[in-house]
């Protein structure tokens, strides 16, 4: 267990390195598009069709750890939302999975809204 962890903080740090860097290379000014997160989520759920197809493929599930969890969840979880929502429609659940994108896009936003008019109010 302890092993599996340290692969996925490797790869959770390499991850963050590489949004970090992707970031900075598409630096915008105040208000302008967030390009930069585009494309890390786009990137992120690409890489994710490509890395979890190989390694099922290849036999070499072992490294799900600190590619998928680690790396890529440090570089995007878009990547993992990605992924679930395409398992649920592969599946034949198209249903489920059109609930599923909703409600994650829609409750994920709501509850950053909420928690920014609970800390709006804690702090005035």
């Amino acid at each position: 267990m302890i092993p599996t962890v340290f692969h996925v903080a490797l790869g959770g740090a390499l991850g963050a390195a590489a949004r970090y860097g992707v970031g900075l290379a598409l630096t915008r000014p105040a208000g302008a598009f967030p390009l930069g997160v585009l494309a890390v989520n786009i990137a992120g759920s690409f890489l994710m069709g490509l890395i979890t197809v190989y390694l099922g493929e290849k036999l070499l599930t072992q490294f799900h750890p600190f590619l998928i969890a680690g790396v890529l969840g440090g570089f995007t979880t878009f990547s993992a939302f990605s992924l679930e929502a395409f398992m649920l429609f592969e599946r034949g659940a198209v249903g489920q999975a059109a609930l599923y994108v909703v409600l994650s896009v829609v409750l994920s936003i709501a509850a950053l809204v909420a928690g920014a008019f609970i800390m709006r109010g804690v702090l005035a």
